[in-house]
């Protein structure tokens, strides 16, 4: 987790930047922070007035294969931002996070370039470690120079060189997608099979100058070497009508299965109360969340079908454009609203029967009442279940 300090002015008694990890033995009915209830790693000049480094996009992943000699361990990822840098640094826990190694950095400039962040750790089969992360020149505006991955077989003592597993990725020339005004998120996701060792399934997000495609590559062998991307959105657009397929996660679970699950705004929006009446019958506004099943049987991941609808209404990511006490409830991405925020993070899990996605809706209304009458319809946290039967890779 990465606590930070609310403390916008005055003395800044306490840093913003920390790495946290808290963990559960029973089901999360009681945590414990883990490292003595001390962090990972703490920035002391980072302050709630954001001067000087910043530690961001914080992951975690666990070894849980029976037989491997690292089962148990812990391994927690996150970049740190510097002026003209950023890095990747990891701490390990082998006690089950009651305390965790001093943070290393496991990047270099000179072989992933000097912006790293976007990391994402996996244990495959055999009990070694995955990282992911996405490479960006200095330029933030600059789309990312490519996707790296890297592997450890010593408990995340060292890493083997990082892959390019994909280059030439297309960003949008600005924050927002077209039509409206909220910030894209994390341009990929990444796991490795608890199946087979080695197997790897990378999905990113790729701008070809006119809209938002998910793509998806994969590797048999332990990330040496990557398929050809492509595409996973199934949708045939109308000519001179793109549509936008964006933000995507990807799980990996027992006897093979693989999901991709995305933000997708190939369906118009319908009129309903969580709509905002001029944005109903809107192309390419509205947001949906699609899934496509994958089935893994030794050679490498497969499409099951298609894409699956698995969110049961779409929403419009102009809400909340209620007030309350006058002012504007639309979160904000920077001082004056021009951009806004959907949330960069996008969560998927597979289970022996299921498929589980997390992601957010401005569909449900909330209690609160707004200036105009009605409710507020907030950006919610929403849970979707699909069997693995149904989809047809159990």
């Amino acid at each position: 987790m990465l606590p930070f300090n609310a403390f916008w002015g005055g003395s800044n008694l306490h840093p913003d930047g920390g790495i946290y990890l808290s963990y559960s033995d029973d089901m999360g009915k009681h945590w414990t922070t883990g490292n003595g209830g001390q962090p990972l790693a703490t920035l002391s000049n980072a302050s709630a007035k954001q001067l000087g480094d910043v530690v961001d996009k914080q992951w975690v992943a666990v070894n849980d294969v029976a037989g491997s000699p690292f089962k148990d361990h812990v391994y927690s990822l996150w970049s740190t931002f510097e002026d003209k840098n950023t890095k990747i640094d990891i701490a390990v826990s082998r006690d089950r996070g009651l305390t965790f190694s001093k943070p290393v950095t496991i990047t270099a400039p000179s072989q992933t370039g000097p912006s790293n962040t976007y990391v994402y750790p996996s244990v495959d089969a055999a009990g070694n470690l995955y990282v992911a992360l996405a490479s960006f020149p200095i330029n933030a505006n600059k789309p990312p120079t490519a996707i790296y991955v890297s592997r450890s077989t010593d408990d995340g003592k060292t890493f083997s060189p990082f892959v390019a597993t994909a280059s030439d990725i297309g960003v949008l020339p600005g924050n927002d997608l077209p039509n409206t005004t909220f910030r894209d998120g994390i341009t990929e996701n990444f796991a490795a099979s608890p199946t087979y060792p080695g197997h790897l399934y990378l999905t990113y997000e790729d701008w070809n100058g006119g809209q938002m495609d998910v793509k998806f590559t994969q590797s048999t062998d332990a990330g040496q070497h990557w398929a050809s991307p492509v595409t996973v959105n199934d949708n045939v657009d109308a000519a001179g009508v793109p549509t936008d397929q964006f933000q995507p996660s990807v799980a990996a679970g027992p006897n093979g299965g693989v999901a991709i699950a995305f933000y997708d705004r190939r369906a118009a929006c319908p009129n309903g109360p969580s709509i905002l009446p001029a944005d109903v019958g809107r192309t390419n506004f509205c947001i949906d969340v699609s899934l496509q099943a994958y089935k893994d049987s030794g050679a490498g991941a497969r499409p099951v079908s298609g894409n699956d609808r698995i969110s049961q209404y779409a929403w419009d990511p102009q809400q909340p454009g209620q007030h309350v006490g006058g002012l504007p409830q639309l979160p904000c991405a920077d001082a004056n609203c021009a951009t806004t925020f959907i949330g960069d993070y996008f969560g998927l899990a597979m289970s022996a029967k299921n498929v589980y996605a997390l992601f957010v809706s401005t569909h449900y209304p909330s209690n609160v009442r707004a200036d105009e009458g009605g409710p507020v319809y907030y950006q919610q946290q929403v849970l979707a279940t699909a069997s693995r039967a149904a989809l047809g890779n159990e």
